[in-house]
């Protein structure tokens, strides 16, 4: 598919590539979202209802937390504490270039955010706490062989509802290295390809609709063995518990590889110009300054 600026600068692109690029997924287990679904899971894991009180549900979060810190301590992967406005992912990255890791687990980040959570009454009747509360989620981050870098992120609360985020830009270049094409990446950006139409074949396979098996299987290769934390594979087994996936989040880029970078420099900006001389400082700060507008 071309557009009007591919079109308009052809003459100076040695070619283009669209790709996928952040993808989230959520991911639920759809019976414990549901009061009366919850309360046969429960049984389905414990045996009975005797234990569906608040306290035994506090304690599966407990051990949630416990064990991952246990398990990271014994194999020498950092557990960070993360207070709000930090960013998550570029602790990562700084982590992942430091790293002699090249498959698996390799940091886990504790955040505070909100989640649903269950609340049960005396006479074990459930509902939703309101307002939806602010618990620890933990962040797996993971090197993939087809994926390289993805996060697995779980609230350590019952259900344990997660998100998978993953990048297209990440999947191309580890297939791309799997096929022999020679490139420099730089965040979600090839500065240089050895074979932009062959890059651009595999780019394009994230637009296919084999995709959907593509990120069902990493999603199933990984988010058992993050849960299992809270549960273990048996009781995962007994329960019933499976995770069912939905897209929250999909961007997608459209590249264009110019022969000469000054070229490049020139287009961007003259297509800067084209709203900076309209946009005055004056302009610019009703747009996006933090002062209130009169009503």
């Amino acid at each position: 598919m071309t557009d009007g600026l591919s079109t308009l600068y052809q003459d100076l692109l040695g070619g283009s590539y669209d790709c996928v690029d952040r993808i989230v997924l959520n991911a639920y287990f759809r019976m414990g979202h549901d009061p009366g679904g919850f309360r046969v899971w429960w049984r389905a894991l414990t045996g009975s209802d005797e234990t569906l009180e608040n306290t035994y549900l506090m304690r599966l979060a407990g051990r949630f937390s416990r064990r991952i810190r246990g398990y990271a301590k014994a194999h020498g992967i950092p557990v960070i504490d993360c207070s709000v406005g930090q960013r998550k992912h570029d602790i990562a990255e700084e982590y992942l270039a430091k790293t002699t890791v090249t498959q698996g687990l390799f940091l886990v980040l504790v955040g505070r955010a909100q989640a649903p959570v269950w609340n049960v009454s005396a006479k074990h009747h459930i509902e939703r706490k309101k307002p939806m509360p602010y618990v620890n989620h933990y962040s797996f981050h993971i090197l993939d062989p087809d994926w390289g870098h993805l996060t697995i992120k779980i609230s350590g609360h019952p259900p344990f509802p997660a998100q998978v985020i993953l990048n297209g830009h990440e999947y191309v270049a580890c297939q791309a290295r799997n096929t022999g094409i020679a490139f420099t990446k730089e965040g979600n950006c090839f500065t240089t390809i050895s074979d932009a139409a062959g890059l651009a074949k595999i780019a394009e396979t994230l637009s296919e609709h084999r995709a959907i098996g593509r990120l069902s299987q990493v999603c199933e290769r990984w988010i058992y063995t993050c849960v299992c934390f809270a549960l273990d594979f048996d009781e995962q087994k007994r329960s019933g518990f499976r995770y069912q996936y939905s897209h929250y989040q999909i961007e997608f880029s459209r590249n264009l590889v110019f022969e000469v970078g000054g070229h490049m420099d020139q287009v961007f900006q003259a297509l800067i110009d084209r709203s900076r001389a309209p946009l005055d400082l004056k302009t610019i700060k009703t747009i996006l300054g933090y002062r209130h507008r009169p009503k």
